[in-house]
């Protein structure tokens, strides 16, 4: 995401009644429900992850306690069981 300035990109009118509400502060934009990307889409974040969690489930299948998944992975135990469980229901 990147900063335009407003004088840039909107028609004078269309400032002008912008800045009747929120004059000379940050405003956020949302894109259009049509243009929304998933999350992780510009990315390789997701498939990162996505390529973490397997190794975690198979290292725990083969054995590897949990405390010591979450200590070589730097997590919680808690999110190495939530990472097993969605694995194995996913």
């Amino acid at each position: 995401m990147g900063y335009k300035k407003a004088n840039d990109v909107l028609p004078h009118s269309l400032l002008r009644a912008v800045q009747q509400y929120i004059d000379g502060a940050y405003i956020y934009i949302p894109r259009r429900a049509d243009n929304k990307l998933p999350w992780g889409a510009n990315t390789q974040t997701k498939k990162a992850l996505q390529a973490r969690n397997r190794e975690i489930l198979s290292r725990r299948l083969a054995g590897c306690s949990v405390a010591e998944l979450a200590e070589e992975y730097f997590l919680s135990e808690k999110a190495i069981y939530k990472i097993i469980n969605a694995a194995r229901n996913g």
